[in-house]
């Protein structure tokens, strides 16, 4: 029998190579779990119906020798993520009944691998959110204490992970929704270099700030997801030419810790097991030097402001008109309200308000543009932090997962993404490996140790986070 609680990407690539089992029996003990366990946690809004159609095609690719990292390894992909022919709700009603029409480009490199893709997870609607209450088709709820927020916008995708419900997952991540959800749930979360990886068949919520990303149950795998997704696309002018990745090694000795943002509302234990982590770093030869960064302390306030304003232009899209949900009425002006206020949740509507004050005549130059130069200036402080040093260690999270409702107010909730936002307003790359747990209502919560590298700097983040998991 196969043992989906500990089974990684690379066990399975072995046994499947080793014929001990095939990619069909694999996707149906995925898909009995899924059965047993998915009305609970919530995390698939979708299994899809030829999962074992996709498994047979990859034991053809295995019998032939054609095999790939990801030939007849079951995937789960975030709702936001187009797949053709399949649904794609980017977790709102008002997208309840949309058919994607083609497929992301991650979808076309992980089908030209032979990956089995298992079905569409669970999301905070139009990923805006940070604990994946905010999906239309209710939470997802933690594998590990289901009373407890899975973390968001990509919680879905995480709990299958670590839940033993996928080998592996994408996400997307926009202000920390792939790492956060990671540190809730104990697995490994990858926010890659924006233009890594292609953005195509993503739905936008916030363009410049958006980016698709691996999920699994360690470093290793990740890092096989990741090379398996990652790459120039000419259909994301955006994505980075293959010369941004000059194929160097680079060791990383030196880890800087800005102390002195430490102190913004961290549990004193997890603050412990941060510095647990570091001096584990230490004993292995690494370097831990105090660095200053200033802007992150105002980073929150930057993101938050940027993020509203690209969601208030980009959901502009959905009017009723076009495609998605349209409510009938007397007038377009008409159509265009009822459709919106039926179609979109309160956190939706909320961004989409706050962006559209933000760029209004008259408070763009005191809001949005004073953004910009924050962001500007944060990217300018980590460029010369990593004149000193070669990575970057923060917590993922200031807190382990929080309770159901436990955070009603909206700004309670953004406060959660404080060590986490800095990372995609300045575009580097940003992983969260397991460092732990810590001890909530009798439960062992998991906490996250989060790596920030320069631009293309991913191999860094893979080799720390491997020495992470192994002191």
């Amino acid at each position: 029998m196969i043992n989906l609680s500990t089974l990684t990407i690379v066990e399975a690539r072995r046994a499947l190579d080793a014929k001990e089992y095939s990619a069909e029996a694999l996707a149906e003990s995925y898909l009995a779990a899924i059965s047993e366990k998915n009305a609970e946690l919530n995390i698939y809004l979708e299994v899809f119906s030829d999962v074992l159609d996709q498994a047979r095609v990859a034991d053809v690719m295995l019998k032939s020798g054609t095999s790939h990292p990801l030939t007849g390894i079951p995937l789960a992909i975030k709702d936001n993520i187009l797949i053709e022919g399949k649904h794609a709700s980017s977790g709102s009603k008002i997208l309840e009944n949309y058919i994607a029409p083609y497929s992301a480009t991650v979808i076309e490199k992980l089908r030209a691998e032979g990956a089995v893709l298992l079905g569409r997870t669970n999301m905070d609607e139009f990923a805006l959110g940070s604990s994946t209450e905010n999906s239309a088709y209710g939470p997802t709820k933690n594998p590990i204490d289901p009373a407890r927020v899975s973390g968001g916008t990509s919680g879905g995708s995480v709990a299958a992970v670590a839940s033993g419900l996928a080998l592996g997952a994408l996400g997307s991540d926009t202000g920390g929704s792939i790492r956060q959800p990671a540190s809730f749930c104990g697995v490994v979360g990858l926010k890659p270099t924006y233009g890594a990886v292609s953005r195509f068949g993503l739905m936008a919520a916030a363009s410049s700030l958006d980016q698709i990303g691996p999920i699994a149950r360690n470093v290793e795998d990740a890092q096989i997801l990741f090379d398996a997704i990652r790459g120039a696309d000419a259909n994301d002018g955006t994505s980075l030419p293959e010369s941004a990745y000059d194929g160097k090694k680079r060791s990383a000795k030196v880890v800087g810790v800005p102390r002195a943002f430490l102190t913004a509302g961290m549990d004193a234990d997890v603050k412990e097991a941060f510095d647990a982590s570091l001096v584990l770093l230490q004993g292995k030869g690494y370097t831990i030097k105090d660095i200053e960064l200033p802007t992150f302390s105002v980073a929150l306030a930057a993101y938050y402001i940027i993020n509203s304003a690209e969601v208030s232009t980009n959901l502009a899209r959905f009017d009723g008109i076009r495609y998605g949900l349209s409510s009938a009425a007397d007038s377009i002006k008409e159509v265009y309200e009822k459709t919106r206020a039926t179609g979109f949740g309160r956190e939706v509507q909320r961004r989409i308000l706050t962006g559209a004050f933000v760029l209004s005549s008259g408070y763009v130059d005191a809001y949005y543009r004073r953004a910009r130069a924050i962001r500007a200036s944060l990217r300018s402080d980590l460029t010369r932090a990593f004149e000193s040093v070669d990575v970057i260690a923060l917590p993922t999270s200031p807190t382990p997962a929080f309770l159901m409702g436990e955070k009603s107010d909206p700004l309670a909730m953004y406060a959660a993404d404080i060590f986490t936002v800095p990372m995609n307003l300045a575009g580097v790359p940003a992983i969260s490996v397991p460092q732990g747990t810590v001890i909530r209502n009798g439960k062992a919560l998991p906490v996250g140790f989060q790596l920030i590298a320069p631009h293309q700097g991913e191999e860094m983040l893979f080799a720390v986070g491997k020495d992470i998991e192994k002191a």
